[in-house]
């Protein structure tokens, strides 16, 4: 992951692969937005960059905005248990105190469905590590596909009680949801690498 900060001014000058190779996972594993975005330029702020970003997303068809909250990590899940976070994402993780809970997740992740469900009927006994793996294998098998949220902005218990509110949506309420945090993400991202005189923030 590229580091360190440029000005909106020094963003307009870069051209294609070293756009990519900077912004190429503002939307997690999506090279793709920031290619698709470069020709856009010049940007006059951060909140333009971002809004071409956003404009790309949501002219995305529903196969393909499914596909980007796919490609999220589980939250304490497989990745990060096996240490193959992007940084961006072990980063805001462990922001919210996720990655700790990861290690006992592993626990249930070995056991079969079956006596997770058996378990999870006295959801209380599992403790953070059960209620996050449970929560989240029961949403990602309603929606197909994992469960988004910014966690930088939200505190672990926040985070906890947004899956069982948002448990209770539809399909097409959820994909909406899921991408608006993406969106999300994206920004704060992009307050990462871009200098904070150009980033007159919308959070």
């Amino acid at each position: 992951m590229t580091t360190g900060r440029i000005t909106i001014a020094d963003v307009n000058l870069l051209g294609y692969e070293d756009f990519i190779e900077r912004f190429g996972n503002v939307v997690e594993h999506c090279s793709q937005a920031a290619g698709a975005v470069w020709g856009s330029r010049p940007f006059r702020d951060i909140n333009d960059l971002h809004e071409c970003l956003s404009t790309f997303l949501d002219s995305l068809p529903q196969n393909g905005q499914q596909a980007i909250l796919r490609v999220h990590p589980d939250l304490a899940g497989r990745a990060a248990r096996q240490g193959t976070l992007t940084a961006n994402s072990a980063t805001e993780q462990g922001s919210a105190g996720l990655t700790q809970l990861a290690e006992g997740g592993a626990a249930l992740a070995g056991r079969k469905q079956p006596e997770v469900r058996r378990r999870a009927r006295g959801r209380r006994d599992l403790g953070s590590c059960g209620r996050c793996f449970w929560d989240t294998t029961v949403y990602k098998d309603k929606f197909d596909f994992p469960f988004v949220v910014c966690v930088r902005m939200n505190k672990k218990e926040a985070i906890f009680s947004g899956i069982k509110e948002r448990l209770e949506n539809d399909e097409t309420t959820e994909l909406r949801t899921g991408l608006e945090e993406v969106k999300k993400i994206c920004y704060l991202r992009l307050l990462d690498l871009i200098d904070p005189e150009d980033c007159a923030s919308k959070v």
